[in-house]
């Protein structure tokens, strides 16, 4: 009803924002897109910049009939437009003023969040991931204040990122728009992607849009690959870090045809060094090796509008954990020592095919295909997991105009296939069987796009998708933007997510514990369970401003997550057990940031964050806030770098402090008073630095710290004195398990 409200108070605006307008894009002279060029009516004020993929929408009137179209460091173009129609325009450089145009690169904002985009979007740049040197896109949200990143247990070294407040479950999680961490990878996924395969990552706050499907509850996060078209001919990328972590990168490109471009990424790493610096007995990190390919190719032909890419990937990942002396030849499935092994090995295809009207470019068709085989097999102690997956995942798209280019849309068709191939065998309760489904679902999307390339923005989406498991049901979904004044941005989003637990994918902290797992089945049909369904609503505003000549942004956000059905994962009834149910109550998560960009000077920006989350769930013992999810967090980053001197020398510094309050633990009340934690955790910061020389425009070298105060959870496992007794426990992380650690590497490219 409230959605309803909303679209009905918006109709009346968006119909009184009716003009006439032109679109376009501004590419470079590969074809690639040229996005914040300048697009201007020669003598007036009326101007736009182009958006991320080169394209713009400008006013149009009668008198208006040349078009300036610029970007520094290329030639400036004047355009005569007779009529309101497309304009697809290539730029040539300026080569007078190259090296002009390499400033403007490095003046560019690494965490940009969009001024025009109908959602609440911010785009992390090549430049951004590079302040986190390692290793992979897990580790990479570091500096982005919309992401909290927490360890998930104290074994595997595991980082778990949150958005809302909410884990990485209710996060729809893409590769180039083609979902990729789901259903087996839940738990490890994100660290199967190496940062330097990644070209730029957009994070979406609240219910995203229907076109990448309907699973996504508290936003989307997609990240971009480096296209074989734009990649260096070689790319070199080497780190060492205390604990004996060790990272080699290597990227490969070769211009095949005028048309065909190709790409090789290899990524090796291993972890061989034994540390325990708590002396608890158990390895601080776990022992690893992960061994990464992609081969890569994409297809141009932009006198036809064709475009292609073709994905081909294999992974193997290695990792032990546990007690220091574990020796996985003599003592598995033992009392000897505890141990852990997670063995996983993933093989992926995808395809993307699109195709552009030349005589029509606003128009477009595109197929999108994937397969993903992913296959674990792990235990922990005695208890034993092991989960393959193959999956297939088909999307049609066209998207058109209606009448003129302020009026978009896109419709479509999507389906997915899983079978899953899943064993579960927990030690205390003395019990293994098999969990095998098969899921699929097959549905239709459409979109309207609204934008008056000025001051408002409307998206209107929804999609009817009939699941096996799921049922048929409907997914809506809006987003508006407004801008009231000049640089403020006001936006509104509604929507509802619908998806499948996967509850032991999705726990995995759990099998290193000696939790039984209780699940109480209600006639669903995912373990018994419900589905999860869940609506999402979200209220942001920022502002630009200028202090003392420099610039400044403040954003205040605000969202709220209402579930109506959730499988509730219960760790307060009993410290020996963890437990699955479906809500009977409420569940909700309330998130509200503020937030704070200043260029204190040329190159030289600091960036704020407060975070307030109120995540309340009825459980059958009580209301209570979510465990080990802090209800105040502040972050702050600093980065400064030296202007760029010749040859392409220059020094950047990097540093960032992150405090977390007090966190409700969940309960040990009832075990011995040595194994038990307490009501809460205590608060604690973190501070994190990098530093890194650029000798040339093809070669760096960087020195960083990790978790520099050495602040370490005291007791991080629970009963680690007494293994395979009644209350060990290593699912209890509040804070970070190692302490301090630094690091060094270099990359190296050949242009």
């Amino acid at each position: 009803m409230r959605k309803i409200l909303l679209i009905l108070l918006l109709l009346p605006a968006f119909f009184a924002q009716a003009q006439d307008t032109i679109s376009g894009k501004v590419l470079d002279e590969k074809s690639q897109p040229l996005p914040g060029a300048n697009v201007l009516w020669l003598d007036t004020t009326i101007a736009t910049s182009t958006n991320a993929d080169g394209t713009f929408t400008i006013p149009y009137s009668p008198q208006n009939m040349m078009l300036v179209i610029s970007y520094l460091g290329y030639v400036t173009d004047t355009i005569h437009v007779h009529t309101p129609q497309y304009i697809s325009h290539q730029l040539k450089a300026d080569k007078a003023n190259e090296l002009t145009g390499v400033t403007v690169d490095k003046t560019l904002s690494s965490l940009r969040r969009s001024q025009v985009s109908a959602t609440n979007m911010s785009t992390m740049g090549s430049k951004e991931l590079l302040k986190a040197a390692c290793c992979n896109i897990a580790e990479s949200f570091e500096t982005n204040p919309s992401i909290d990143v927490n360890f998930s247990d104290a074994l595997t070294g595991t980082r778990q990122i949150k958005m809302l407040g909410l884990t990485s479950p209710y996060l729809l999680i893409a590769e180039e728009n083609i979902p990729s961490v789901r259903g087996a990878s839940q738990a490890y996924g994100l660290t199967f992607v190496p940062g330097t395969w990644v070209e730029s990552i957009q994070v979406t706050k609240g219910a995203g849009p229907v076109i990448n499907g309907y699973e996504s509850v508290s936003g989307q996060i997609n990240y971009e690959l480096i296209k074989p078209v734009n990649g260096d001919p070689f790319f070199l990328n080497a780190y060492a870090g205390m604990g004996g972590r060790y990272e080699l990168n290597t990227h490969f490109t070769k211009k095949v045809s005028d048309k065909w471009s190709t790409s090789l990424f290899v990524h090796g790493n291993i972890r061989v060094g034994k540390y325990d610096m708590n002396d608890d007995g158990f390895l601080d990190n776990p022992l690893a090796k992960q061994i990464n390919v992609m081969n890569r190719w994409q297809y141009i032909d932009a006198e036809k509008g064709w475009v292609s890419f073709i994905n081909l990937r294999y992974m193997h990942d290695e990792k032990q954990a546990g007690q220091v002396d574990f020796d996985p030849d003599r003592d598995k499935f033992t009392t000897n020592y505890w141990g852990s092994e997670i063995n996983t090995d993933k093989v992926d295809a995808s395809a993307k095919l699109g195709y552009v009207w030349p005589d029509m470019p606003y128009q477009s068709i595109g197929l999108q295909t994937s397969f993903n085989y992913h296959n674990q097999e792990s235990y922990f102690g005695f208890n034993q997991y092991d989960i393959a997956q193959k999956s297939g995942y088909a999307n049609l798209i066209f998207s058109s105009i209606i009448d003129n280019t302020m009026n978009k849309f896109s419709v479509g068709a999507n389906a997915t296939y899983d079978n899953y191939n899943e064993f579960a065998y927990i030690y205390t309760g003395n019990n293994g069987r098999d969990y095998d489904r098969i899921d699929n679902s097959a549905g239709v999307f459409a979109e309207y796009t609204y934008d008056n390339a000025d001051n408002f923005s409307l998206v209107l989406g929804g999609r009817f998708d009939y699941h096996n498991r799921l049922g048929a049901f409907a997914t809506p979904r809006v987003h508006m933007r407004y801008n009231p004044w000049e640089k403020g941005t006001l936006r509104i989003s509604a929507g509802r997510g619908k998806r499948a637990a996967n509850i032991f994918a999705e726990n995995q902290q759990y099998f290193g514990s000696s939790r039984a797992f209780n699940i109480t089945p209600e006639g669903g049909k995912l373990y018994g369970l419900n589905p999860e369904i869940a609506w999402n609503y979200g209220l942001s505003f920022s502002q630009n401003f200028t202090v003392f000549g420099k610039t400044a942004e403040l954003g205040v956000d605000f969202y709220r997550t209402d579930f109506q059905n959730q499988v509730v994962v219960d760790v307060f009834s009993s410290p020996q057990a963890v437990s699955f149910y479906n809500l009977d109550g409420k569940s909700y998560a309330n998130s509200l940031q503020v937030d704070l960009n200043y260029e204190i000077t040329r190159h030289f920006n600091i960036r704020t964050a407060y975070k307030y989350y109120d995540i309340k769930t009825d459980y059958t013992s009580g209301t209570y806030q979510k465990p080990l999810q802090a209800k105040h967090r502040f972050f702050a980053n600093v980065s400064y770098e030296t202007h760029v001197h010749e040859g392409g020398k220059q020094w950047k510094f990097d540093f960032t402090y992150n405090w977390l309050g007090k966190q409700l633990l969940p309960n040990t009340a009832t075990n011995p008073a040595e194994y038990q934690m307490g009501d809460y955790s205590p608060a604690f910061a973190t501070m994190n630095a990098q530093v890194t020389h650029s000798f040339s425009s093809v070669f760096e070298m960087y020195v960083g710290g990790e978790n520099i105060g050495n602040y370490r959870q005291k007791n991080a496992i629970v009963a680690a004195n007494d293994p395979f007794g009644a209350y060990f426990d290593t699912s209890l992380v509040y804070g970070p398990v190692f302490g301090q650690m630094y690091y060094a590497g270099l990359r190296f490219k050949i242009k």
